[in-house]
């Protein structure tokens, strides 16, 4: 069942947050990582929606003269402030549950930590597969689920003298409500990576690449054990492709 802690609320409420804290360059996991491993999965694609684009950073990149960005979005605030950014992004609000565009429409598609936060991730992954043409890609970008997961995280164990990652209950579907900065709480919803392979794969998408980039030394470098974060994920791409027929 969709968790009604999930969609579009939080983001609506904490627009300005998002604009000053992640977007112009200001998050160089965005800019130097996460926005990269993006548009290397693009290349020859001609009409590209980015679902739950938020203000439009990643639409505004994919966006190039060879090919169209579209993107949609449930919150009006996130979809405002993309629109004072300006740039060629076509934007439209809407659910990514109950995406606004017809079948077969684009050649690929881009979800970019973005599917942790939706009140129902499958129905997200079957509009996917309808609006993706036969051929068509796509890019799901999530939080690793072995490794980022509720409970899991560096320990430092200084009575046994060991430090080491904990993985929280993995294979356990969870919502987890999480104060990301002071005031401002966002729900992360986990889901172990077969919740995400087989449902793809009943609708027609198969895995063909896989990334689990090791994170920005800067993003680790305040931890005093930032050689052991440095060893764990905490970023999974995956790209799937809809089958011809």
């Amino acid at each position: 069942m969709p968790d009604p802690e999930l969609g579009a609320a939080p983001w609506e409420a904490n627009a300005e947050w998002w604009a000053v804290t992640f977007t112009g360059g200001v998050d160089p996991e965005y800019d130097r990582q996460i926005i990269p491993l993006v548009l290397a999965e693009l290349e020859g694609v001609r009409r590209v929606l980015d679902i739950g684009c938020g203000e439009g950073q990643v639409a505004r990149r994919i966006e190039a003269p060879e090919r169209a960005a579209f993107g949609v979005d449930p919150a009006p605030s996130q979809l405002a402030n993309g629109l004072a950014a300006r740039g060629g992004v076509r934007y439209s609000l809407g659910l990514g549950e109950e995406l606004p565009f017809r079948d077969d429409a684009f050649d690929a598609a881009v979800c970019c930590l973005v599917i942790e936060h939706v009140a129902d991730a499958d129905t997200l992954m079957s509009e996917v597969a309808r609006v993706l043409e036969p051929g068509g890609r796509f890019v799901l970008i999530v939080n690793h689920p072995m490794f980022q997961g509720p409970g899991s995280g560096l320990v430092d164990d200084r009575i046994l003298g060991e430090t080491y990652w904990r993985v929280g209950p993995y294979l356990h579907n969870d919502v987890a409500i999480e104060e990301v900065d002071p005031g401002v709480k966002i729900p992360f919803a986990h889901r172990p990576l077969s919740g995400y392979l087989n449902r793809l794969a009943d609708l027609g998408l198969y895995l063909t690449h896989v990334e689990e980039p090791a994170p920005l030394r800067d993003l680790v470098g305040y931890s005093h054990e930032g050689e052991v974060e440095l060893l764990f994920p905490r970023l999974l791409m995956m790209r799937l492709e809809r089958l011809l027929t």
